[in-house]
C-alpha cells in the first residue's frame, strides 16, 4: 500500500469566518493540485450559528447577541462554540472513494470509534446524519459537508464541554424536539475530556485506512457528477493556507500523520 499523508492542523480557537476562508483556500489548493495531501483541521469556535443550504428560517429561534453565518455546506442550522471539537477534513475523495454517502457514513464511524475510546457507546440513527447516544435519543455530534470536484470541506462538530443551553437558540439540524448532549454530560462526572484532538486524529487515521472496506454498513452509492452530488455545489472562495510547527503523529497502516499547531502563518 502506498503511504499517504494526513496533515493535522490543530488551530486552537478560531473565528468561524477565518476558519471558513482557511478551509476554502485549502480545498481550492487541493482541487488545483497545489496541495498534494489531505488535511484535517481541528479547532474550536467562539459562539456562532451557521446556516446550511437546506435550512428553514423558522429553525432560528433566538439569534440575539450571536453571529449568524450562511454557508455552502449541506444540512440545516447548527451552533458552534467553546467546548466543542470541530473537525474539517479537506480530502480528495478520489483517493479514497468517490461516494458522498459513503463519506458521511465513514465520518460517523470515526466519531463513534472516538467516543468508544472515551467510554461512551454511540451509534448512527436511521434516517439522520450525525452521531447519537442513549439508543438514539440524544445527539452528540453533527455533520455537514460540502464537496466540489470530489474535494471535501466543512465537517463535524463533537460536543465535549459545550454549553448545551446554546442549542435552545435554534432547532438543531432542523430536527424538532431533538435533545443535544455532550461528552461531559454522558460521562456524568461534570468533567469532559477538554482536549480530544489526539482521539480524533487516531480515529480519522484509522478511518481513511479502511476507506475501501464495506465495514461501515449503510453506505449508499453517491452521485458521480464531478463530485457535485446532493451535498455538493459550486462555491469555493479565497483565503490563505497556513504553516506551523510540525511534529510527527506516527504511521498507521499506510497513513502518515503530521500535526501542526498554532500559531498559523500564511502559506507562500
Amino acid at each position: 500500500m502506498t503511504e499517504r499523508l494526513l496533515e493535522v492542523i490543530e488551530a486552537g480557537r478560531l473565528a468561524y469566518r477565518e476558519a471558513l476562508d482557511l478551509q476554502r483556500s485549502l480545498a481550492q489548493a487541493r482541487i488545483d493540485g497545489r496541495l498534494e495531501h489531505d488535511v484535517l483541521l481541528l479547532l474550536e469556535h467562539p459562539d456562532v450559528v451557521t446556516i446550511g443550504r437546506t435550512a428553514q428560517a423558522g429553525h432560528l429561534v433566538d439569534t440575539h447577541g450571536i453571529e449568524v453565518v450562511e454557508v455552502e455546506r449541506g444540512g440545516d442550522v447548527t451552533y458552534h462554540g467553546p467546548g466543542q471539537l470541530v473537525g474539517y477534513p479537506i480530502l480528495d475523495l478520489r483517493e479514497h472513494r468517490a461516494d458522498l454517502h459513503w463519506y458521511l457514513r465513514t465520518v460517523e464511524h470515526a466519531l463513534i470509534e472516538a467516543l468508544a475510546r472515551l467510554g461512551i457507546p454511540a451509534a448512527r440513527r436511521t434516517g439522520y446524519t450525525g452521531v447519537w447516544v442513549g439508543r438514539g435519543e440524544r445527539k452528540i455530534a453533527s455533520i455537514g459537508v460540502h464537496v466540489k470536484q470530489w474535494v471535501s470541506w466543512h465537517g463535524f462538530a463533537l460536543n465535549v464541554t459545550t454549553d448545551l443551553s446554546q442549542f435552545d437558540r435554534i432547532v438543531p439540524c432542523g430536527i424538532a424536539g431533538v435533545e443535544m448532549t455532550s461528552v461531559e454530560r454522558e460521562k456524568g462526572n461534570g468533567r469532559g475530556e477538554r482536549h480530544d484532538g489526539p482521539v480524533a486524529v487516531r480515529s480519522h487515521r484509522a478511518m481513511w485506512d479502511r476507506r475501501r472496506r464495506d465495514d461501515v454498513g449503510g453506505a449508499g452509492k453517491g452521485k458521480r457528477e464531478g463530485g457535485k452530488g446532493a451535498l455538493g455545489g459550486e462555491r469555493a472562495g479565497g483565503g490563505r493556507g497556513v504553516r506551523g510547527r510540525v511534529r510527527c503523529h506516527g504511521t498507521h497502516r499506510g497513513t502518515h500523520v503530521v500535526s501542526r499547531r498554532s500559531p498559523l502563518t500564511p502559506l507562500s
